[in-house]
């Protein structure tokens, strides 16, 4: 985990190269291929970039969609949200609030109590059991 937001050149050099292409490249992880898919311990999900908190594993859920999903972040400050057209179609992308690494999308068909389903990719992040 790095404390301060890592150049791109500290994030080549830590990243692989699969992670970098969905961090720093916008990139999607296969469904289903993700280590964190089928994770049930207890802990705090956090940038792989950076090590900023969030998500916390009380807010997973089995989506059924192939990524980790999460029906709220830990902190809404930690995260920023932004229109993703890349597809030919409108998307909501989630990014990390202090350096900018592409988690994946939120869409609104989550369970309650919001209603949202945080799609993302386990490339993107770190986990940290709880003690």
């Amino acid at each position: 985990m790095m404390a301060d937001v890592p150049s791109e050149l500290n994030l080549r050099n830590y990243l692989t190269r699969e992670e970098y292409e969905v961090c720093v490249n916008r990139g999607t992880e296969r469904p289903f291929s993700g280590n964190l898919l089928y994770n049930k311990d207890k802990g705090i999900y956090c940038c792989k970039c950076c090590g900023t908190m969030l998500f916390d594993s009380d807010q997973k859920y089995d989506s059924h969609s192939g990524w980790p999903s999460f029906w709220a972040p830990l902190n809404e400050e930690n995260i920023t949200k932004k229109i993703d057209n890349d597809l030919g179609i409108t998307r909501i992308e989630v990014v990390c609030s202090k350096c900018g690494c592409h988690l994946g999308h939120v869409f609104d068909d989550g369970p309650k109590p919001t209603g949202l389903r945080y799609c993302i990719n386990s490339l993107s992040l770190n986990f940290e059991k709880s003690t």
